[in-house]
């Protein structure tokens, strides 16, 4: 099946297509970067042991990651302001320039706390461009091809999953750790000179006057986010007491920067901002702890656990371009819950055979080829509701705030996960117990983030 085909619909003609002439630009350079900020994203994980070696930082390498998701929350809640008021364009001009800059520090660091900077300068550009992205090529492409241009978007990071762990270690091996950070660096120029004239295009926003109040209450939520990830370090009080602290500090900030009624999941877009936290925390404590579980329970290798992870990038890919290419409101009314649905009942799989030892391990690789296809259902969904819920000025704060959600709710998990997660025992089924239980917890609530049917 080819995310490329065209789409169509009731309100569309037989020539609207997504890589149509005036916006193929736009479209093939949003994939090639999401495609870097995914392959840098995956490698960037698979080289860090070596580049805390290298330099002598093993004691800031949670800061190395934690770093990048809290300079992150900052970056969207700029790029809302920015697309709305300014335009895509330059936001994302100014997302590509934190991102480069932040590849560039990371790979000449001379320190790992230089090379921790690069990569808070990283989570600040990829935190612009992953609002300006959606919002300027959302604007370029028509609103009925919006499922599949978000379905391409994931189908982005398939690549980058298959072949991203083999290439770093690679270029750590032949060039040396810094070129997992200068390679990315170097194709970044040629992505943006493909997608910024068609978001020029685009339009300059609002006009209106920037207003950056909103910038303390991401701070904030940065600063909560450190601590969340922070508290999965530690042990005892001490791991409690940032973990209380970094959650009120993140409560705090997202009543003030997501939509109101968010937090209490009330009907549309604020249900549909919840709903993104909720499936991506559950997608990433899992899949963060599955390699665990696959090595130190069931005696994989780390080959063989590769594999299982790419097969839920596959999977997640798939499960993009159908909802891609279902028809008709009452259609895509149940693929939300049911894509969810999916998700929970494959995390549930991939906990059967920790709780039965006489069942197959070969289940949890089934288990998590259902959850990529589950969250590749309803994952796209989101976004596309997101524009349909949002008029044109509001696009890029409600876009920003998807992402916020994203990332706070994620940090939440995460911190939850290293405080359930007991490295003497490697027990990881708590962790996946709370997975399951956001995963579910998204299939309930998903009915209200659907508009009332007619």
């Amino acid at each position: 099946m080819n995310l490329a085909d065209p789409v169509t619909a009731a309100n569309t003609t037989p020539d609207d297509r997504l890589f149509a002439p005036g916006r193929r630009a736009a479209c093939v350079g949003a994939v090639a970067l999401i495609s870097m900020l995914a392959f840098e994203s995956i490698a960037v994980a698979t080289a860090m042991p070596a580049v805390a070696e290298a330099l002598g930082g093993l004691s800031l390498y949670a800061l190395a990651f934690g770093a990048t998701l809290a300079t992150s929350v900052i970056g969207m809640t700029i790029a809302g302001q920015l697309c709305d008021k300014r335009g895509a364009y330059r936001a994302s001009l100014l997302g590509l320039a934190a991102f480069l800059a932040g590849l560039l520090l990371a790979g000449l660091a001379p320190s790992m706390t230089a090379l921790v900077l690069g990569r808070a300068l990283q989570g600040l550009g990829t935190g612009v461009l992953g609002v300006a992205l959606y919002v300027g090529v959302g604007q370029v492409v028509p609103a009925p091809l919006h499922p599949k241009l978000f379905a391409m978007f994931a189908g982005a990071w398939v690549l980058p999953g298959l072949v991203g762990p083999a290439l770093a270690s690679g270029l750590v091996h032949w060039l040396g750790w810094r070129w997992v950070f200068l390679a990315v660096a170097a194709a970044v120029p040629v992505a943006a000179a493909l997608m910024l004239p068609s978001l020029r295009r685009g339009g300059g926003g609002t006009g209106a006057t920037l207003h950056w109040g909103g910038l303390r209450w991401a701070a904030l939520a940065s600063g909560g986010a450190l601590l969340l990830h922070g508290a999965g370090q530690h042990e005892g009080v001490g791991a409690g007491l940032l973990f209380a602290v970094g959650a009120v500090a993140a409560w705090l900030a997202a009543r003030q920067l997501l939509p109101a009624g968010t937090l209490t999941a009330a009907r549309g877009l604020p249900s549909v901002v919840l709903l993104r936290g909720f499936i991506a925390a559950a997608f990433a404590s899992a899949e963060a702890f599955l390699p665990l579980l696959l090595t130190q329970h069931f005696g994989w290798s780390l080959t063989q656990a590769g594999i299982a992870l790419s097969t839920g990038a596959v999977t997640w890919s798939i499960g993009s371009a159908i909802q891609a290419r279902v028809q008709g409101d009452t259609a895509r009314r149940r693929l939300l819950p049911s894509g969810f649905a999916l998700a929970a009942l494959g995390l549930a799989v991939v906990m059967a055979p920790v709780l039965v030892a006489a069942l197959p391990a070969w289940l949890a690789l089934l288990g998590w080829a259902v959850v990529g296809l589950g969250i590749g259902l309803s994952f796209p969904m989101l976004s596309v509701l997101l524009l349909k819920l949002s008029p044109p000025q509001s696009q890029g704060a409600n876009t920003s705030s998807l992402q916020l959600s994203d990332a706070l709710v994620s940090s939440a998990a995460l911190g939850l996960a290293g405080l359930l997660f007991d490295p003497s025992t490697r027990q990881v089924l708590p962790v996946l117990v709370m997975a399951c239980a956001l995963a579910a917890a998204a299939a309930v609530v998903s009915p209200r983030a659907l508009p009332r049917a007619a």
